[in-house]
């Protein structure tokens, strides 16, 4: 059985993990680095399912398969980021159903590095290990990360996962403890596989999305699901400069209204790029990037984009 069939554009990484199957070479801890949306999660639930169901027999191989894609199999803990709301934690999906809007962006929090060394204090139940995966470990603060790296030291029986854009983004003594795997973004060719295998072939008819998804499917998908998000009157207020100071400051209104900070950090590279394609002017691009560090430094957004439309509107000006 071939779990790794759907991960496409991914030789290097899936046969350094079919090689530590085979061999019996599994690391206690595994580092996934790369951009988003390239398959790494993808590649985790495979590599997952292959460690829960290494040395067992066939009829045990295939109640892991369905407890697995059930998603309540006992000897499998995923850990995503979470938003923390009325004493709860939530994931960004079950944020999204429940209507709470989002000024900042989710984390890895030490209760949940807490919730894993719990996990691992039992021995596996079915399996001969037992798999922790954390997606979007960069987004740990200090004291999860110290926390985590606690559990790398003696992870007993299990393996855990990270998955990460890059190492640069985690604790150096952390990814001192991985093994890592690394993704690459795809090729067009592949880019062309992927979004026609998952019904999202629309995606090809936009240029400037697989511009800015740079060789990222899950790029590309959440870029179009970001576009037909905005409302179509401010879109089309945003594909050209201010005219003047009245226009800018409302569009700053509506997208401090309208936009949550992930869909606002988003707007950002989208409009890189669409500026650039009309004007090619660096001096805007500059102007752009400072917003997106703002956002993520989490200054008030109705501010940043107030200050981000004015000084467009200067460079508009000066060029008459």
């Amino acid at each position: 059985m071939n779990r790794f069939q759907d991960l496409i554009g991914q030789p290097q990484a899936i046969e350094l993990l079919q090689q530590a199957i085979a061999h019996n070479r599994i690391a206690p801890a595994y580092l996934f680095a790369g951009p988003s949306g390239i398959g790494k999660s993808l590649a985790a639930k495979a590599f997952a399912e292959e460690l829960l169901a290494f040395n067992l027999t066939t009829e045990q191989q295939e109640r892991v398969k369905r407890r697995f894609f059930a998603g309540n199999h006992p000897d499998l803990l995923w850990v995503s980021p979470t938003y923390q709301h009325q004493g709860k934690l939530l994931t960004a999906k079950e944020a999204e159903e429940s209507g709470l809007k989002r000024k900042a962006p989710p984390l890895i929090r030490i209760e949940q590095i807490r919730e894993i060394g719990q996990f691992l204090s039992r021995p596996p139940l079915e399996a001969s290990r037992a798999v922790i995966v954390l997606e979007e470990a960069q987004s740990m603060n200090e004291g999860a990360a110290n926390a985590l790296l606690k559990t790398l030291e003696e992870p007993g029986k299990a393996t855990l996962i990270l998955i990460a854009p890059s190492v640069d983004t985690l604790l150096p003594t952390l990814v001192s403890r991985c093994q890592r795997i690394p993704f690459y973004r795809l090729s067009l060719s592949a880019m062309e596989q992927v979004l026609t295998q998952t019904g999202k072939e629309e995606i090809l008819t936009y240029p400037q999305l697989l511009a800015i998804a740079q060789g990222s499917p899950g790029e590309a998908i959440a870029a179009l699901e970001q576009l037909q998000a905005i409302p179509e009157n401010l879109r089309q207020l945003l594909t050209q400069t201010p005219t003047n100071a009245r226009q800018a400051l409302e569009i700053a209104k509506t997208i401090d209204k309208d936009l949550d900070t992930q869909a606002q950090l988003w707007l950002v590279d989208y409009l890189q790029y669409s500026y650039w394609q009309q004007a090619a002017n660096p001096k805007q691009l500059k102007i752009l990037e400072k917003a997106k560090q703002y956002l993520l430094a989490y200054v008030q957004p109705r501010l940043v984009w107030e200050c981000t439309l004015l000084s467009l509107l200067e460079t508009k000006e000066s060029k008459k």
